[in-house]
């Protein structure tokens, strides 16, 4: 039998063909490059206008500042005084004594941080074995913002610092004042000079000698020329001769110095 001859394609429908491939493998390659994706769990923040009480949020849980690449955090000098509240509830750290819950808020106009990424890093450092809970007289336990609660952790931009510690003008420092406990945006940055350890070290410093201070804890002096600082000095303003340390246990004993503050 005679072979029939296949019939060209057009020129035209080749190159429109190629083109529609081409233009679906662009389209996998934003995929894969992750340029198109879905928000995550962080996303999932209850707005709220004010520090106190709040409507209910959908849950969610918080996530780790460790488990995605830092960013830069900026923040104005002045936020809105509006938070971002992160969602979910986290275990509970420690095996016995009282239960305190607290919420995680980060303020609106802080950027490069999300409120459930700033409850994780709150979090890990509250449940450490080093932390608070190590002695069993406290449990403690991150909510969300729709249940009871015993304080919140605020991220607060200097001057909302300022109104939120009611204790005049600083925009330097961190505080404690009642059920608020108020880390400032501008150390949880930056850290402070001439600390001599890490950036996560003082944040971890930073949370705990904060919430020390509602759980009752007074400051506390260097007790000696080259030894650890307690959690409880005031760390932010000079290490006194004393070294960076972050934790109020070590090697399974509470660590403590002198009462007292600094200027």
């Amino acid at each position: 039998m005679p072979r029939r001859r296949r019939r060209a394609l057009p020129v035209a429908a080749v190159v429109v063909s190629l083109g529609l491939a081409g233009l679906g493998f662009g389209s996998w390659q934003l995929a894969a490059a992750g340029r198109v994706e879905p928000p995550g769990p962080g996303a999932r923040q209850a707005v709220l206008n004010s520090p106190g009480r709040s409507p209910a949020a959908p849950a969610g849980s918080a996530t780790s500042g460790a488990e995605r690449a830092p960013r830069p955090i900026s923040y104005p000098v002045r936020g809105p005084g509006r938070w971002l509240f992160a969602t979910g509830n986290g275990a509970v750290a420690g095996r016995s004594g009282d239960l305190l819950r607290y919420r995680v808020a980060v303020e609106e106009g802080i950027a490069g941080l999300t409120a459930n990424e700033f409850a994780g890093r709150a979090e890990a450092t509250l449940a450490d074995p080093r932390s608070w809970t190590a002695g069993g007289q406290w449990r403690l336990r991150r909510v969300g913002p729709d249940g009871p609660y015993d304080f919140t952790i605020y991220l607060a931009t200097p001057a909302t610092r300022d109104e939120l510690c009611a204790m005049g003008y600083d925009r330097y420092t961190s505080c404690r004042n009642g059920d608020r406990v108020v880390v400032n945006v501008a150390r949880w940055a930056h850290g402070v000079p001439h600390y001599g350890a890490s950036l996560d070290t003082y944040r971890q410093y930073v949370v705990n000698h904060e919430v020390g201070h509602r759980l009752g804890h007074g400051h506390e002096l260097c007790p000696g020329q080259g030894r650890p600082a307690p959690v409880m000095q005031q760390q932010t303003l000079g290490l006194h001769g004393c070294t960076a340390f972050a934790w109020p246990w070590r090697d399974g004993n509470r660590y403590a110095g002198p009462s007292g503050a600094y200027d």
